[in-house]
């Protein structure tokens, strides 16, 4: 079996370290502990593929980030999904979350979009809102600044003291979604 992780944001330096590019981080930090290494693909994608579990439990990974900003994610994805054959159900969105706090993470199969462009765009090229999710909390801002322009900014220097062991563990809850399924890892992880 195939899966299909992607890490959503918006490219470029500029947004690299931005909260709207968390679901990317997690992309780096899995493609960093299975040293391997992010090509480009005619999909207007970057991608790397591994594989996880031995034997018959072995599940073929395909980790991706879209070359393209963050509310038309789901041209490029629904392309790479279709040049490997891998169906909605076996795909995961990593996103940011402002509905959940900082360093908080919830998975979920399905559901709407919460406002989220990243995963409107995503649910509209594939036709259905059937994909797992796995939602990465970065809060709501302080006072009157407004959202969108929250998510565009760094995370600050208290959240980026707990920013490494926030991607570590998102990239333990891809991993246990693909190997111990959605159940076991919403009871481990959604806390």
């Amino acid at each position: 079996m195939t899966w299909l992780v992607v890490g959503l944001g918006n490219p470029g330096d500029q947004y690299s370290a931005t909260r709207h590019n968390v679901g990317q981080m997690v992309i780096n930090e899995l493609v960093r502990r299975h040293n391997l290494k992010l090509s480009a693909h005619k999909s207007r994608t970057e991608i790397a593929a591994y594989k996880l579990g031995t034997g018959d439990n072995t599940q073929s990974i395909i980790l991706a980030k879209s070359k393209g900003y963050m509310n038309e994610s789901g041209g490029p994805v629904k392309a790479l999904a279709n040049f490997y054959s891998v169906e909605t159900d076996s795909v995961i969105a990593l996103h940011d979350e402002l509905d959940i706090g900082f360093a908080s993470i919830r998975s979920k199969f399905a559901g709407g979009d919460n406002g989220h462009n990243g995963l409107k765009s995503m649910t509209s090229a594939f036709g259905t809102p059937d994909y797992f999710r796995v939602r990465l909390g970065i809060g709501r801002p302080m006072g009157q600044q407004d959202p969108a322009d929250f998510v565009l900014k760094a995370f600050s220097k208290v959240e980026q003291k707990d920013l490494g062991e926030f991607i570590s563990r998102a990239a333990d809850v891809v991993e246990s979604l693909i190997t111990q399924g959605l159940e076991i890892t919403q009871t481990r992880f959604n806390g």
